[in-house]
């Protein structure tokens, strides 16, 4: 569903952030951020989620009082039956729609409108279409996917709004085993939340000490942070009606406001990374998967993709 204003979305918070700076972090994001949807909710483990479950109510409030949509995001992962649990719980829950980000979700929600998050494998036009018809009001659609199959599924849904990946590191694997606790030697059960150690992830080198991934628990991520703010308005050109900021140990309401200075042409692409650059420093960009290479080059908006975008959306 293309509006004329692309909208902007702030993703939930991946990593293990103290309680109270959870908290505040949407408390701010309510108050500060340009942003139209903010998803909440513990979605990578299960073990973390009552750390913030007290907090939840008043963000939610928060969040809703300040104009913004609220999404309440489901695990990525359910493998346990109260993880099964919670998930029920969490499609009972009124006066918020559920984020999908594993199908276990669905036949909870039983046809409700929701949203589909990027953890839900979309990649053509048939499963879109049916997720749409099953209730699905917003697609945020896996980061991998290239430009073509974004406008091609965009067409191809015009009663739900679809949403890409503009920011952060791209999310890349889920396990059922946690990559921190075998680092430090310990057990899944017994974990002791070493993750809380790494608040923007955990760098993993290669053999020969190059930046490769980002761990964070039982979740992989890319190194690279995904930066699409040079392909914001081919993205709109081609049906996106929202793009998904993804929280990083950053200052994401510089983030937010970045992009949409750029979305509303109060400053250019060039400013608009300079901008992003100083904020989240020393993080290289990516884009590569936007354009059907490896995921983590990050290649310079050209003179023909402007016109490539606009053949794109007319096939």
């Amino acid at each position: 569903m293309r509006s004329e204003r692309c909208n902007s979305a702030c993703g939930p918070v991946l990593y293990n952030w103290a309680p109270e700076r959870w908290r505040d972090f949407y408390f701010r994001i309510a108050d500060e951020a340009p942003v139209d949807v903010v998803s909440v909710g513990e979605i990578v483990c299960s073990k973390r989620s009552p750390f913030f479950a007290d907090h939840i109510p008043a963000v939610v409030e928060r969040l809703q009082s300040a104009g913004k949509q609220v999404l309440l995001g489901s695990l990525i992962l359910v493998s346990l039956r109260r993880e099964r649990r919670q998930t029920e719980e969490l499609a009972a829950v009124e006066g918020a729609m559920v984020e999908v980000n594993d199908l276990t979700c669905l036949r909870a929600l039983a046809g409700r409108p929701h949203a589909i998050g990027p953890f839900v494998n979309i990649y053509n036009e048939a499963s879109a279409d049916f997720h749409a018809a099953s209730g699905a009001r917003r697609i945020c659609l896996p980061p991998e996917l290239p430009l073509a199959s974004v406008a091609t599924i965009a067409r191809a849904v015009p009663d739900a709004t679809i949403e890409v990946l503009a920011f952060g590191r791209v999310p890349l694997a889920i396990s059922a085993r946690c990559y921190h606790a075998r680092l430090h030697k310990l057990a899944k059960d017994n974990c002791r939340f070493v993750c809380e150690k790494d608040p923007d992830g955990l760098l993993l080198n290669t053999l020969e000490q190059q930046d490769f991934l980002t761990i964070n628990g039982v979740q992989t991520l890319s190194h690279t942070c995904a930066n699409l703010l040079g392909e914001a308005g081919l993205l709109h050109e081609s049906n996106v009606g929202s793009l998904r900021l993804s929280p990083q140990d950053c200052d994401m309401v510089v983030v937010a406001r970045t992009f949409r200075d750029v979305l509303d042409g109060r400053d250019d692409v060039e400013g608009g990374n300079r901008r992003l650059a100083a904020a989240y420093p020393g993080v290289p960009f990516s884009n590569g998967f936007l354009w059907a290479e490896p995921g983590h080059v990050y290649r310079q908006a050209r003179s023909g993709d402007a016109q490539g975008a606009a053949q794109i959306g007319t096939r």
